[in-house]
């Protein structure tokens, strides 16, 4: 699974208004929801949560990679959102997190759901790929980026 397969340019925010990580979860799941007439953004925003509530999703690195699973969603999506200045989102390491990819899967797909987020996970270990994700002005030059990345592998 690529990552264009769940992600295109309309579904990325290069500049996160929010400040903190309920906000960042708020703005990405009403992005999702304007994206996807079958998510409601307030239940995906409330699958979110209970997810962080278990472990947050933000890895270190600059990187977080909330997600869930829907009922009525009939395939895995994303959202990709950029916060220039940072936010607190509990990393693992500690530091303020930049980068978010934001995946909804179905209830019952757990395949897909697990190759989405082990993609994600590869591509972002590469700091490399994480600068040109920081650098890209427009949605469009950062979706290049992620298209670019993506034909790597």
């Amino acid at each position: 699974m690529k990552i264009t397969d769940f992600l295109d340019a309309s579904r990325i925010i290069p500049n996160l208004q929010s400040k903190d990580k309920r906000a960042v979860l708020r703005e990405m799941a009403e992005k999702m929801a304007s994206q996807d007439p079958a998510v409601n953004a307030d239940k995906l925003f409330t699958v979110l949560l209970e997810r962080e509530k278990i472990s947050s999703t933000a890895i270190g690195e600059g990187v977080a990679i909330p997600h869930g699973k829907m009922p009525g969603i009939s395939k895995v999506s994303g959202i990709f959102a950029r916060s220039p200045q940072g936010v607190s989102f509990d990393s693992l390491d500690g530091g303020l997190t930049y980068l978010f990819f934001l995946l909804v899967a179905p209830e019952n797909s757990a395949a897909d759901h697990l190759k989405a987020l082990a993609r994600i996970s590869r591509v972002l270990k590469d700091s490399a790929f994480r600068s040109r994700l920081m650098d890209g002005r427009t949605k469009e030059e950062i979706f290049k980026a992620i298209q670019e990345e993506d034909a790597k592998f």
